[in-house]
Formats: C-alpha cells, sequence, structure tokens
C-alpha cells in the first residue's frame, strides 16, 4: 500500500513522518469495511458520492485506503450510509475497562506531559 501522501508535494515547512504497520492495518480495514457497507446497501460509488456530497474520486481513494481523506468526508459517507451515529459510541471513552475504572474521577482541565525520565542526579 502506498504511504498516504505519497506524489503528493509537502507543505512548506511539514515534515513527512512514516505511517506505521498498526495505522496502515487500520485504515485498510476502515476501507474495507465502507465498501463492504456501500456494497451491502447496493450502492455504486457513484450514487454513494452524490449522497454523502463528495466526489467520486475521493470515495475511491477512501475505498482503497489510499489515505488524506479528510475525517469530515469519512463522516459524510458515513452518514450517508447510516452508519454515523456508531462512531461516538465505540470511540466512547466510558464503553473501555479504562473508562469504567476511573468513571468516578474527575478528568482534568490541562494535561500536563508526565516526567518520563525520571529524577535527574547531579
Amino acid at each position: 500500500m502506498p504511504h498516504y501522501n505519497e506524489g503528493i508535494p509537502p507543505r512548506k515547512g511539514s515534515v513527512r513522518r512514516p505511517v506505521s504497520a498498526p495505522v496502515r492495518r487500520a485504515v485498510a480495514e476502515l476501507a474495507a469495511a465502507v465498501e463492504t457497507w456501500r456494497k451491502l446497501r447496493g450502492l455504486t460509488q457513484a450514487q454513494l458520492a452524490d449522497r454523502a456530497g463528495i466526489n467520486r474520486e475521493t470515495l475511491r481513494r477512501l475505498e482503497k485506503g489510499d489515505g488524506g481523506v479528510t475525517v469530515e468526508n469519512l463522516f459524510r459517507v458515513l452518514r450517508a450510509l447510516g452508519l454515523l451515529d456508531i462512531l461516538p459510541r465505540a470511540l466512547d471513552p466510558y464503553e473501555s475497562d479504562v473508562g469504567r475504572l476511573r468513571a468516578d474521577e474527575r478528568l482534568p482541565q490541562r494535561v500536563r506531559p508526565r516526567n518520563l525520565q525520571g529524577p535527574v542526579d547531579d
């Protein structure tokens, strides 16, 4: 699978970072799921793109896992497929083990970085 922004010149001052294998796998799984849902709904790419209000090429890139598709366009496609309400529930932190364990704790207003190096001896 090509890098998500392969062939696209970098923005001025930006640094290209390689995409990790777990992220590439997640993109591929998401792409396959969107394509499968589209087919289960009996829609062509053109029909789904039209319903989502996006370009057919954008949908093709999403379904091929090429990356670089905006989150907004992903949400438009999920809405057109009737799946938009699933995503917030899937990401609900209180549905996870960690979230349930910490449900009674008060969330901080700001999170400061932790000192990962430990105390410094002089």
